[in-house]
């Protein structure tokens, strides 16, 4: 088929470097079509880079999937992005794939694809393709990282499947299939990637700290896809803008960023046995009192209470067992409760070179 564009505008949202691993492959297939090239982060992107392109442009975004969803900050930086406005463009993510034996499986989506999708089609763009790339999961607050073997064998399998899906995408093909293969299942999800957007990614910002190893180098800080990350009583502190991308966690090189799973539970547990019930009961007498005991009302209020004083709780308690990790007894008691503390518990990392932001070819 007739090549249909002169450039290719590759734009990634990437903690430990999977889409941004995706992106450069699909950079790099343009690249040998003849096409001008430039792959960018979302923080790093201006429109200079592109001033150079002349002709017919392909937008490509690529982003990590978060809680079934697309970023927060990546979805921002797509509602303010105005360049190149009509042109084609491509939406894609990178969604927690695993290998069991010989056979790769999939992860879900939920709303990665979709929204994203729907926001640009209302904003003019044109889209050609949705695509997700099942690269291997990197959440190691919820489970260990792949062996490196696997990862290994992960990343030559996708990169070919991307490269092969490159050659059609950039020859002007639609390709959407692969992205609804699993729609009923990530319909089925859908919930839970609102619920993660508008109260799970603040929670989980709350529960990372750092241990004994820590020695202040920076490079958490530094490094932070989202700025997240500072400084606060002689220790990292992650903010409420904290994405749960993993990249601090998974590149520290002293492994001395942990999951405080034992303050997370701990508090889960409150919540679930004592303070939700009591939210509850206050919450039924106001709408008997005072709303005629709607049920709509108390299911809308309830969920307010409940998650808004969740949301205070983790970021109260959080300030506390910050302030409290000075001291090397409770460091120590946190660290050791944590499961990212243990050897089995194994770190991720994308392997091979990974090309730097902006490089226009």
């Amino acid at each position: 088929m007739i090549q249909r564009y002169d450039n290719l505008l590759m734009i990634y949202y990437s903690g430990t470097g999977n889409s941004k691993r995706v992106s450069e492959w699909i950079a790099e297939t343009a690249a040998e079509k003849g096409m001008k090239t430039c792959v960018a982060s979302f923080r790093d992107f201006d429109k200079e880079m592109i001033s150079g392109f002349t002709g017919r442009t392909l937008i490509g975004f690529f982003s990590a999937t978060h809680g079934f969803n697309m970023p927060h900050s990546m979805l921002k930086f797509l509602f303010r992005f105005r360049e190149l406005r009509g042109s084609d463009i491509f939406i894609g993510n990178t969604r927690a794939g695993m290998k069991l034996s010989k056979f790769f499986m999939p992860g879900l989506s939920g709303l990665a694809l979709y929204f994203p999708a729907l926001v640009m089609l209302l904003k003019g763009y044109q889209i050609r393709s949705m695509y997700p790339v099942d690269l291997p999961s990197n959440w190691i607050s919820l489970h260990p990282g792949l062996r490196p073997k696997v990862i290994d064998s992960m990343f030559v399998h996708y990169r070919e499947l991307t490269r092969r899906y490159a050659e059609k995408v950039l020859s002007g093909r639609r390709v959407f299939l692969k992205a609804f293969i699993l729609l009923p299942l990530d319909i089925l999800v859908a919930p839970l990637a609102v619920g993660y957007y508008i109260v799970g990614r603040f929670i989980i910002a709350k529960t990372f700290i750092t241990n004994e190893k820590c020695d202040n180098c920076g490079l958490c800080m530094k490094q932070c896809t989202t700025g997240s990350i500072v400084l606060s009583n002689g220790r990292p502190f992650w903010k409420l803008s904290c994405e749960s991308c993993m990249k601090c966690m998974n590149y520290c090189p002293k492994r001395a960023i942990e999951t405080a799973h034992s303050f997370f539970f701990i508090l889960l547990f409150a919540l679930i046995l004592f303070i939700n019930p009591f939210l509850s009961e206050k919450v039924v007498a106001f709408v008997n009192r005072h709303l005629s005991g709607s049920g709509v009302a108390y299911e809308v209020l309830d969920f307010i209470v409940e998650w808004g004083v969740a949301i205070m709780l983790y970021v109260m308690g959080y300030r506390l067992m910050h302030w409290l990790s000075q001291y090397r007894f409770f460091n120590r008691l946190i660290t050791v409760t944590s499961l990212t503390h243990w050897r089995f518990w194994r770190r991720y990392r994308a392997p091979g070179k990974i090309l730097k932001p902006g490089l226009v070819k």
